[in-house]
């Protein structure tokens, strides 16, 4: 195959896997695109570093073009300039693929179903390392795209990666079965192929009738979309009427056991933010309600010569009847905190966004409580039980929803997710929608409802087996009332983590790599 095709079909192939993805939801597509680069790399092991890179410049290239609102409409930085910041980091996200072309060239063999299983385990290796190398940015993964195909139950035993990897089986499985129609016989049985093709569809159907969590009481929440335009977010004018309107839409809710404010929601300080909280503590216990909101803490430091004298985190906080707070523990690049501060801050209004400056939360924190009516009151309205249950919240702030393991053992506690979040910076693109395909897969991962506040969409209520319950419409200032049960038990997923798929992967590539030695090794 020729270098120009190689590279121009992988490129391809990358641009459409994102398809597969919310909003799109065409889950074959993304099938179809990791299917055209295994092929590309067992057709072409030579060129499989530049193919892989080619894909994977044209999987971020679409995938997250929603980089581009954020820069545009809210770093107020010409077109031209978004578009070379843009290809830089799609660039950089790039060369993450590229060790999949790299070491696959160096452990292919004649054997193809040993290629096959070598591929998927260098692919989910790059997808693990995305969760934590360089902070992480664990996004597009094939199991994400598999959420509402019958493959999705897997994702409670083993999480979004053993969700790519069965997947992948099928891709694998496909691609074999091509190679021996065009090349017959010569190496290649079609019996394992085809079994490949239909195992994973099997396992997710067996699995999808599996029960591992169960519910404990039904509970009422609200949760509030205050619409706020990012543009005047952190103005000092209308930080006051930013409060009011959200006390506004919540009015008609402290019937609720839960009220829930986006990310943010109050940006006030100093006596404006107390009078804030003030009324959400005692209307909240007037009414025996659990109000948890976005707000910024600040944490006073000892004067220093020319530094601040104090940090600002972004968290979730508890009143009423709730207890607590969070404090966002992984920050967004540019968006929570600026890298290479000194160097960067002032030369662009991108580099010197509202709130670019925030501290990073502890790695351990206890989760918010809620106190919610017992179950057993509930039942029996003679019983002498205690009249609340406290009932663990495990809590994840925007971006860091996408971070399954931390979420993993938050929820070890904790018997339902909530998540707020500002998606506004990304306008109508399609980030926001990504990222609640995200949020879906944690409530499956855990068994667990999921409530996710925002201040402009996507809000929304998800079940326990990851499907929607209830939506509102993004662009709108309206409350989701509904409602969502306490959830006891754990999932296999939530017990091990992906301790159980990172082995397999180590044990393929090692023997991967032993194999091709051997075969290479002079006779």
């Amino acid at each position: 195959m020729k270098t120009k095709s190689a590279l121009f079909l992988a490129l391809i192939a990358g641009a459409i896997y994102p398809l597969g993805f919310a909003p799109f939801g065409y889950f074959g597509v993304a099938l179809l695109a990791a299917l055209s680069l295994f092929l590309l790399l067992t057709r072409a092991p030579h060129l499989a570093p530049w193919s892989a890179l080619a894909f994977g410049f044209g999987k971020y290239l679409v995938g997250v073009s929603w980089i581009y609102v954020s820069i545009t409409e809210y770093g107020s930085a010409s077109a031209l300039l978004a578009g070379v910041l843009v290809l830089l980091f799609v660039a950089g996200m790039a060369l993450f693929c590229w060790p999949i072309g790299f070491f696959y060239r160096r452990l292919h063999s004649v054997n193809q179903y040993l290629n096959g299983l070598v591929f998927i385990a260098l692919w989910l290796a790059v997808e693990w390392s995305l969760t934590w190398l360089l902070t992480g940015f664990p996004w597009l993964f094939l199991g994400f795209a598999a959420i509402d195909s019958v493959v999705a139950g897997v994702a409670p035993i083993g999480g979004v990666l053993a969700t790519s990897a069965v997947s992948l089986i099928s891709v694998v499985g496909i691609g074999i079965v091509g190679l021996f129609w065009r090349e017959g016989c010569r190496g290649i049985s079609l019996v394992p192929g085809m079994a490949l093709i239909v195992l994973p569809w099997v396992i997710g159907v067996l699995l999808s009738t599996a029960t591992w969590t169960q519910p404990v009481g039904q509970y009422t929440v609200a949760l509030v979309q205050g619409n706020i335009d990012q543009a005047v977010k952190w103005d000092q004018d209308q930080q006051a009427s930013n409060v009011r309107k959200h006390r506004e839409l919540s009015a008609d809710h402290w019937d609720t056991d839960l009220i829930v404010w986006p990310e943010f929601a109050l940006t006030l300080y100093g006596a404006q933010a107390q009078q804030a909280v003030d009324f959400l503590h005692t209307q909240g216990l007037a009414t025996q309600t659990n109000v948890v909101t976005g707000t910024p803490r600040l944490e006073r430091l000892p004067r220093s010569e020319g530094g601040r004298n104090y940090n600002i985190y972004n968290t979730a906080k508890g009143y009423g009847l709730a207890q607590g707070d969070f404090a966002k523990y992984h920050l967004v690049p540019f968006g929570d905190y600026v890298p290479l501060e000194d160097w960067l801050r002032g030369v662009i209004d991108f580099f010197d966004l509202p709130m670019s400056g925030l501290q990073q939360g502890q790695w351990q924190q206890n989760n918010i409580t809620l106190r919610l009516p017992s179950v057993v009151s509930q039942t029996n309205a003679n019983s002498p039980a205690q009249p609340f249950d406290e009932v663990q919240v495990a809590t994840g702030i925007c971006y860091e929803i996408a971070y399954g393991d931390s979420m993993r053992m938050r929820t070890e506690d904790a018997g339902v997710i909530l998540t707020i979040s500002n998606d506004t910076w990304f306008g109508g693109s399609i980030g926001p929608h990504q990222h609640m395909q995200i949020a879906r897969m944690r409530a499956l991962e855990n068994g667990r409802w999921l409530l996710r506040g925002t201040n402009n969409g996507v809000t929304a209520i998800v079940n326990p087996e990851g499907k929607i319950v209830g939506q509102l419409p993004q662009f709108e200032a309206t409350v989701l009332r509904g409602e969502f049960e306490i959830m006891q038990g754990r999932t296999p997923y939530s017990r091990l983590g992906d301790w159980p798929i990172l082995l397999l992967i180590f044990v393929t590539l090692v023997y991967g790599f032993f194999t091709q030695r051997r075969n290479s090794a002079p006779q």
